[in-house]
């Protein structure tokens, strides 16, 4: 099937829009390789609290640094270009904000919470930072009861030294919460930062024993020259082959492929459960 692709004039359009309501996108600030593909859908990852993150990734194109006061306009402001694009379901993402006190749970609960009274059939999905492990902060965010709460696992536990400050136990736990509480969870991996074939298996088996229910799988692109650099490069015929071992662990969707992210078709994977 062809992809659709956006006209250089609809990009900016889109973009100037976004720009308007001092909205962010992951897809621009996370220069995602389906950027253009996913406007042309109406398609969007939606970046809340601002777009500087206060940890520093070695695979992420975000900016870090001293982030921006939160804007509590940004909730109505989100409703108003989701209902221009007539939008039936989105991500809602953020950079992590170690610096607020709830590592800004409350914003993310304002944000699904407008959107519920604005736009009432909206699907919503979640992709939040780790809120330091802390129950309350999940709890508020889950309080606003998104249809899909997801959480990027991102690599095997060998290669945490390429994520700021994370922990991989502790967005085991994150999942594994959010999961007991009966909601719909997420994850997802990138290949290419030199994990083995054992240590992805392993983590296919984790996430299989907390019941995480969508696993989507891509591969990392050096953004910047500045990120780490990529140890391998995988095959369609891999990709594969690793989304035949997830399903066989026993996770139920699994979407695999070169330039798959998180929030790619993120509808369709909601769809398949």
């Amino acid at each position: 099937m062809e992809k659709k692709r956006i006209n250089l004039a609809e990009l900016d359009a889109l973009k100037k829009n976004f720009k308007h309501y001092g909205l962010h996108t992951v897809c621009q600030s996370a220069k995602c390789p389906n950027i253009n593909e996913c406007f042309k859908n109406k398609t969007s990852t939606f970046m809340i609290l601002g777009d500087i993150c206060t940890r520093n990734c070695a695979f992420c194109a975000t900016q870090h640094g001293k982030p921006l006061p939160v804007d509590k306009n940004e909730p109505q402001n989100l409703a108003e270009v989701i209902k221009n694009l007539q939008l039936k379901y989105v991500v809602i993402t953020s950079v992590t904000r170690d610096d607020l006190s709830d590592c800004g749970a409350e914003h993310f609960k304002n944000v699904v919470n407008t959107l519920r009274k604005e736009i009432p059939d909206l699907k919503i999905e979640l992709l939040v930072p780790d809120f330091k492990g802390i129950e309350q902060n999940i709890n508020i965010v889950l309080s606003s009861k998104p249809d899909v709460f997801g959480h990027n696992i991102e690599t095997v536990p060998a290669l945490y030294r390429y994520r700021s400050t994370a922990d991989y136990e502790r967005s085991l736990k994150v999942l594994s919460y959010a999961k007991k509480k009966g909601f719909i969870t997420k994850t997802a991996l990138m290949l290419g930062l030199g994990e083995t074939e054992e240590q992805l298996l392993e983590v296919f088996k984790d996430l299989k024993n907390i019941n995480c229910d969508i696993l989507t799988i891509g591969h990392y692109l050096k953004p910047l020259k500045d990120n780490a650099d990529v140890v391998k490069e995988y095959s369609d015929e891999e990709f594969e082959y690793f989304k035949q071992k997830a399903l066989e662990t026993g996770i139920k969707v699994c979407v695999s492929g070169r330039y798959v992210r998180s929030s790619y078709f993120a509808e369709n994977a909601y769809k398949s459960l």
